[in-house]
Formats: C-alpha cells, structure tokens, sequence
C-alpha cells in the first residue's frame, strides 16, 4: 500500500494551485531547504502521485488493465489440420496474454494505459516489456518475479484460422496477489476505468474489486472456467463481456434464444451491472442496459486470426465508454474493432485505431 506523508500532501496541494511552481518556491512556502523539497517530488514520482515536467498530479487520467501477460506461440497450418500429425504451416511467436492485449488495443485507441501484472526475470518478460512500452502502454509497475517463467500460451489453429486446441501455462499469475494490488493502491484507485481479466486467482480478484468498488470497473470472463470466479461479485462490474457460455455459467440461466438472453441480461442487471453484452459468434452480440436492448449483427468475415478479436471488442468498449457513447453506438463501435482485429495475422492489429474502426462501421451491416 502506498503511503503518502502529511509533507507530501502539502505538496500536492501547491501543486495543485500551481502546476509550474519551482522547487524553491514550494520550500519557500513550507520553510524547508529545497533539498528537501526535491526528495519529496521524487518520491511522489516514484508513487506516480505526480509525472512529467510542469508537476502535472497523475488523477483519474488514466486506464488501468490489471491481468495477464504472456507469450503467444500460434501455429496455422497450411492446409486441412490432421490430428496425431505433423501439420506443414507457419508458426508466429508474439506478446500477448488478456490484460495485456486490451491494454495494447486501448493505447492504439489513444487513452493513456497502464498495466498491472507480473512477468518473469526472462528473455520472453523482456520482450513483453520493451515491445509492450513500444505500443504506448505505461508498464512501469509491473512486477518481475524469479520463481517463475513467464505466462505462455501456445495455441493451434485450424484452417479456417480459428483455434482447434490450445495450452495456457500460467503459474507465475500466482504472484499477481494481494500485495502486489496494495503495493499499487494508489495508483489503480485513480483510474477513470479499471478493466479486470480473470487470470487473477479468485481470492485476489474479489479482494481487488471491492477494494476498488467506487470505480468504474470492466470485467472480461478470459474463459468458462476463470470466468466463475467473478460469480460472487458480478454485480459490482459496470460493465461485463461473457460469451453464452460464460454468461450461462455466472447467471445460471441456459440461453437458447433472445428471450434467455433478456432474462440473462436482467439477472445481471438485478446483481447491479450496468451495461451487459454477450457475445454469440456468428449471431452477432446481445446487448443490454436496462432500458435498451437488442442484438446486432454484422457481415461474416473469414478471420485471418480470431485469438484477439475478444480482446479488442473489450477495448473498444471501455474507448466507448469513456466517450459516452450510447449503448448501441457501443455495440457497434466494439464490433467493428473485432473485425479489424480479425483482419491481421498478428493478435494485436497493427492498424487499430478509431479512424480504421470508423472505416468499418460504414460497412457494417446491422439486423
């Protein structure tokens, strides 16, 4: 947990009247040397209370992402996948992991990001950091931790570029814990939007989500699976992202038509979740706020790599969001930013952002 002295907060409070003030104007003020005066500004630098030149204070300027960062190992083969068999193909080696794919797609989006996991003392943690910093993310409160190797996720595709089978060794997320989150309170309660993967364990997710409570907070399920350990504390989210799966497994709701997905949508609502969209593949995406509702498709496309297209629908939510779209302007939005994920190779598009989205929209065919 970070503490801030009753020292520091006066100097905040300078700051706050005026941004340019010199270091020995602000030891003028309090009567200390400016010596002083230039350890306190680097500490609250260092506990990102302030950043930059002119002492800009860091609140509620940002987005923070805090789940997972890995390695993606993707295999496409070149034609029909044979299972028990060497498949002839391409095989790409990228960064990737939930957390850290919708903190990528949101700074190409133009919103300050940052993220919040934990990576390895390795050559793969290296690159997670250096390329991640590259795409515009502020990294710089990640964890490195030694009794582990980085996250890695290795997945097949088939040949229509969708995965067939995949394995996640993620055992290093076991340090993404309760300190770490208090070690970075500070810094995470400032946040316009806080965006939750499940690859927190769920003590640490439920711990985490309360402490943050009076945010505005995102939740993305990750998988059937990790997605049950946000049952207990669904209805703090603001705005939830599960597939029919996932939503059937935290509403306890089977969905087999659009009245499901409107008694889905009310259970959640009920919880206190503001904004619900359950995403159905090929039939488009149910969407909710309690007042207006429907389900919007678009054209079928054949995806070049579908691995990302969640991670960037999410981001553009939240992007949406923070542009207070209304909840079909959302949908939309969202939606064309998974087909521009789904037109690269590479999990993350190279070519996202809102002017290549907007490009899309105009094409997008709705029902």
């Amino acid at each position: 947990m970070i503490i801030i002295t009753q020292r520091e907060l006066e100097i905040i409070e300078i700051i706050r009247i005026n941004p340019f003030v010199s270091q020995q104007e602000i030891a003028d003020l309090l009567n200390i040397t400016r010596s002083s005066v230039a350890v306190h500004i680097t500490n609250l630098v260092k506990k990102g209370i302030i950043r930059g030149r002119g002492y800009v204070i860091d609140e509620r300027d940002h987005v923070s992402v805090i789940g997972g960062a890995n390695v993606d190992i993707v295999g496409y083969p070149f034609d029909e996948l044979r299972k028990s068999d060497s498949n002839p193909g391409e095989v790409n080696v990228s960064i990737g992991g939930v957390g850290r794919n919708i903190a990528e797609n949101l700074a190409k989006l133009g919103n300050h990001t940052k993220m919040f996991t934990v990576v390895g003392e390795d050559v793969h943690g290296d690159k997670i950091i250096s390329e991640s910093e590259a795409s515009g993310i502020d990294m710089s409160h990640v964890s490195r931790v030694s009794a582990y190797g980085t996250g890695t996720y290795l997945a097949v595709l088939n040949r229509e570029n969708d995965m067939d089978v995949a394995i996640a060794s993620m055992n290093i997320f076991q340090k993404l814990d309760r300190k770490y989150i208090d070690d970075n309170r500070q810094i995470i309660s400032k946040s316009k939007v806080i965006v939750f993967d499940t690859n927190l364990e769920e003590d640490v997710l439920q711990y985490a989500v309360q402490l943050f409570k009076d945010n505005v907070l995102f939740l993305d399920t990750v998988s059937h699976t990790k997605a049950l350990r946000a049952k207990k504390i669904i209805g703090y989210f603001h705005t939830i992202k599960p597939n029919r799966i996932e939503a059937e497994a935290l509403s306890g709701i089977k969905i087999s038509g659009k009245p499901d997905l409107e008694k889905a949508a009310k259970f959640f609502h009920e919880q206190g979740v503001v904004n619900v969209f359950i995403t159905l593949g090929e039939e488009g995406v149910f969407y909710s706020n309690g007042r207006s509702s429907g389900l919007m498709k678009a054209k079928r496309i054949i995806p070049k790599n579908a691995t990302g297209a969640g991670d960037a629908f999410q981001a553009a939510l939240v992007h949406a969001e923070l542009k207070e779209m209304s909840i079909e302007e959302k949908t939309r939005f969202s939606m064309a930013a998974s087909i521009l994920a789904m037109s690269a190779h590479t999990t993350i598009n190279p070519e996202m952002s809102v002017m290549k989205i907007e490009e899309i929209m105009k094409n997008m065919e709705e029902k």
